[in-house]
């Protein structure tokens, strides 16, 4: 599902729910598959409300994040806009460090620039991507 351009509407709030609700990584998603097996009550009852749960779900989140990338920025959106409407081939150092910017903040990495092509070309097709789902709001 897209998100929807007008934050007032009832398919803007839907949207966020459905977002929001995302697994962030293994840990949200073995705490949504314990509580729907009715797991998570079972523990919690036999070692009490403080069963590391809540702590081994955070360690399992960073150790095996899901690729979900945050929303493109109004300027980061109108960035690309312009360079796909624009991009022939050739990716020069600055452009490089532009898509960088926004490709390590909704990515949450920490990429750098590299003279490696297929590197950068696959980063500009996650950022495609990501630029699409915006394309029909």
């Amino acid at each position: 599902m897209k998100e929807p351009k007008d934050k007032r509407t009832k398919a803007y709030k839907e949207w966020k729910k459905k977002f929001d609700q995302a697994s962030e990584g293994l840990g949200d998603t073995i705490e949504k598959v314990t509580k729907a097996t009715g797991v998570k009550k079972l523990v919690e009852w036999v070692a009490g409300e403080d069963c590391g749960c809540d702590e081994r779900k955070e360690r399992l989140n960073r150790l095996f994040r899901y690729n979900k990338p945050l929303c493109l920025e109004e300027d980061e959106y109108n960035y690309l806009t312009k360079f796909f409407s624009e991009h022939r081939g050739v990716i020069k150092p600055a452009t490089q460090g532009e898509l960088l910017k926004i490709y390590n903040r909704i990515f949450r990495t920490n990429k750098q620039k590299s003279g490696c092509g297929s590197c950068v070309k696959s980063m500009i097709g996650e950022l495609q991507k990501v630029y699409k789902t915006y394309g029909t709001l």
